[in-house]
């Protein structure tokens, strides 16, 4: 199978430094863009995701809920969690199922178990149900239930390497705000350049540049999220992994049809 995973980012689909604000314009746009591939592409398969934004993120900064669940409120908080989480979830399918894509939600914390934070088994068996049906799976950002801290947050990212275990990918496409990696924080530093081609090998040279996100973000923010899929090229060593924006219309659409062309960051191992 020639798989195709694809994370919206958060701070794509929502505006992340206004809580529970999701940006539907944007959203029901990168939909279709995504269908337009897939009816081009029929022999590429597409497992897509999306980050958190100002959904799960602010009520998991609350409640401190990445760090660990022991009481009362902090079960309160991983209840909550969940339900932001899932209600921005529902937004994204509801805008693939209407540009004609027939998606369906997992929610990870039903597929994942933790232990110190970190994804230590995962069920991907609905997800290859899911795809040997035709359907095309969304995951998400998600809290996870955790045997040495009681409950967590899982990232997107660790979710999506936990599940290319089982269903390894050819590629992974990042559409985040920004266009790519840069040398430097392009949101603060006008002089900052793009860096087309990465090797997983020079990251850490960029950690200076790499930084946090542009508001909540408990999952580690830019850096964290590239020290994720970056582990992912150590055991899958063909991956080609694609940070690039999905604010331009049209781009995410032209970059799937053609990923090898220069858009955004490429990293490979």
């Amino acid at each position: 199978m020639n798989l195709h995973y694809i994370k919206l980012g958060g701070s794509l689909i929502t505006e992340k430094r206004r809580p529970f604000t999701p940006r539907p314009l944007v959203i029901q746009r990168l939909a279709g863009e995504i269908v337009a591939a897939q009816q081009r592409l029929p022999h590429i398969t597409f497992v897509l995701s999306h980050g958190s934004g100002s959904y799960g993120h602010v009520v998991g900064r609350r409640y401190q809920t990445r760090a660990g669940v022991s009481d009362a409120q902090g079960w309160r908080g991983f209840a909550e969690t969940a339900h932001v989480a899932a209600q921005l979830n529902r937004l994204i399918v509801a805008a693939l199922l209407r540009a004609g894509l027939s998606a369906m939600s997992f929610p990870p914390s039903s597929l994942a178990q933790c232990r110190g934070g970190e994804i230590e088994s995962f069920d991907a068996r609905p997800v290859e149900r899911a795809l040997a049906a035709g359907l095309t799976p969304v995951v998400f950002g998600d809290v996870a239930f955790d045997s040495a801290q009681g409950g967590t947050i899982i990232s997107t990212e660790q979710i999506l390497s936990a599940l290319a275990d089982h269903l390894p990918p050819t590629r992974l496409t990042l559409a985040g705000v920004v266009d790519g990696i840069f040398d430097a924080d392009p949101l603060k530093d006008p002089a900052a350049r793009p860096v087309p081609r990465l090797h997983s090998d020079r990251l850490s040279e960029m950690e200076h540049a790499l930084g946090g996100s542009h508001g909540i973000d408990v999952t580690g923010g830019m850096a964290g999220k590239i020290a994720t899929v970056s582990k992912l090229l150590q055991s899958h060593p063909d991956l080609t992994i694609h940070f690039l924006s999905g604010e331009i219309p049209g781009h995410l659409l032209e970059h799937l049809l053609d990923p090898d062309q220069p858009l955004g960051t490429t990293l490979s191992r």
